[in-house]
């Protein structure tokens, strides 16, 4: 089994999460993460902004940018304790 990767998280100076990121879970090619609210607004948020918050989350916490060229992503798989 492999540590996984705990971050802290406050979107908008408002609303905290807990992303927890899976590196290599058994079964999956890519990489396997889940947030969870801190309380019952941080959660109206997610579920109301789904989309938004999950490319918010790719972009700067799990996958490196991607250049002009368009080669895909890799993962950023530094530990961010």
């Amino acid at each position: 089994m492999t540590k996984i990767i705990s971050k802290k998280l406050t979107i908008k100076n408002k609303y905290e999460f807990t992303l927890e990121v899976y590196p290599y879970l058994q079964g999956s090619k890519d990489v396997a993460w889940e947030i969870f609210p801190k309380d019952y607004h941080a959660a109206l948020y997610a579920f109301s902004n789904k989309k938004d918050l999950n490319k918010h989350i790719e972009d700067n916490y799990i996958y490196e940018p991607t250049n002009k060229l368009n080669v895909p992503r890799k993962l950023r798989l530094e530990n961010t304790n």
